[in-house]
């Protein structure tokens, strides 16, 4: 076969193995990327000169696939691109050292670079859109939420006033009955307890009165550190502090501030295991500040994520939690304009972060 026969052999091949990838490709899916890394470099493999002496290795962020042991010394690379970022290579290696890679191949190698980079950001956009949506929806139900436990708020309250008004007037009348004197005490304890309860769920609907006004953030951090510094002590529990600038201010109401630290922090501290490093870091962007609390517990399921700032949901023991905390911090954020996010960290626990509004 002549010089010109084989390189028109060789095209061919090439055209037919990019045909096959643009195929896989226009069909994948994230779930079986690996099926897919798998099948391209199969593909790939057979439009080189020498198939069987050729091995692919696909490595990106999201799987990475061989097709056989690489070669160190005898390979060509090209380099997979994520929106102009690197994500990974394709190395095609020779096992046999008398043979040698043709010019063509590194062409059709940067390719195949070139598709499986597409491929990438057409999923990256996906999933983008996926978290998006799902943002807005997990907002709209907070929303609906809010107005609900509002109302709920507002009918609780009354007849709570009623049963302790009507639970001290029989005090008055009883005074000499201890036994009936001690079964009012549970009520009205009872009482202010749910009353507490709405309260919190007030918190959460952002129906409680606001003093508005400028507040630096340092020293609401340090200062809630300090009347903490107990409770690392007793749950074996360190922190790291990090703010580099000693005035952060914002416009806030003082006391819900110090409630959304004290919440983040308590919380913190509770998932946190013995020797733990709970970490508050604050800093501040053109338009916000911005405060970030991570712990390294147990970090937090889909379905923490998806609910973890809805009243009453919870993933503490029964008796150690009302599922209000973060609900109230939440709904604290919303009433200042800010927002709250709450998500797993790289190596372990979880971080949330609060971005408030500098006005």
């Amino acid at each position: 076969m002549s010089s010109t026969e084989n390189a028109l052999k060789e095209r061919i091949k090439e055209l037919t193995c990019l045909y096959e990838i643009s195929s896989i490709i226009v069909n994948a899916d994230i779930e079986q990327m690996q099926e897919t890394l798998k099948a391209i470099a199969l593909s790939l493999k057979k439009g080189f000169q020498f198939p069987k002496q050729t091995e692919i290795a696909v490595n990106t962020s999201i799987s990475s696939i061989e097709t056989g042991k690489t070669n160190e010394t005898l390979n060509l690379t090209s380099e997979i691109q994520v929106f102009n970022r690197p994500n990974g290579s394709i190395i095609a290696s020779l096992n046999d050292h008398k043979s040698s890679f043709l010019k063509e191949e590194k062409q059709l190698l940067d390719s195949v670079a070139l598709k499986i980079g597409n491929l990438l950001e057409r999923i990256e956009i996906q999933q983008n859109e996926t978290s998006l949506k799902r943002q807005m929806e997990r907002a709209d139900r907070l929303g609906i939420l809010g107005e609900i436990t509002a109302g709920i708020a507002h009918e609780l309250n009354t007849p709570l006033a009623n049963i302790l008004g009507f639970a001290e007037l029989l005090k008055d009348q009883f005074s000499n009955n201890k036994p009936v004197l001690e079964d009012l005490d549970k009520i009205i304890n009872n009482a202010i307890f749910s009353r507490e309860v709405v309260k919190k769920l007030m918190f959460f609907a952002c129906e409680m009165p606001q003093e508005m006004r400028q507040v630096n953030l340092v020293p609401s951090i340090k200062n809630a550190l300090a009347l903490l510094d107990a409770s690392f002590k007793k749950a074996e529990v360190k922190y790291r502090v990090n703010i580099d600038e000693k005035e952060l201010f914002l416009r806030a109401d003082t006391i819900q501030l110090t409630q959304i630290i004290f919440n983040l922090i308590i919380n913190a501290i509770y998932f946190s295991p013995k020797n733990g490093m709970v970490s508050i870091e604050a800093l501040q962007s053109k338009n916000h500040i911005i405060l970030k609390i991570s712990d390294e517990g147990p970090g937090l399921s889909e379905e923490a994520l998806e609910k973890v700032f809805q009243p009453f949901f919870t993933t503490k023991p029964t008796g150690d939690g009302s599922g209000l905390g973060l609900s109230v911090v939440h709904g604290i954020i919303s009433s200042h304009k800010g927002s709250i996010t709450a998500e797993n960290n790289i190596g372990k626990g979880a971080t949330f972060t609060v971005k408030l509004p500098k006005s």
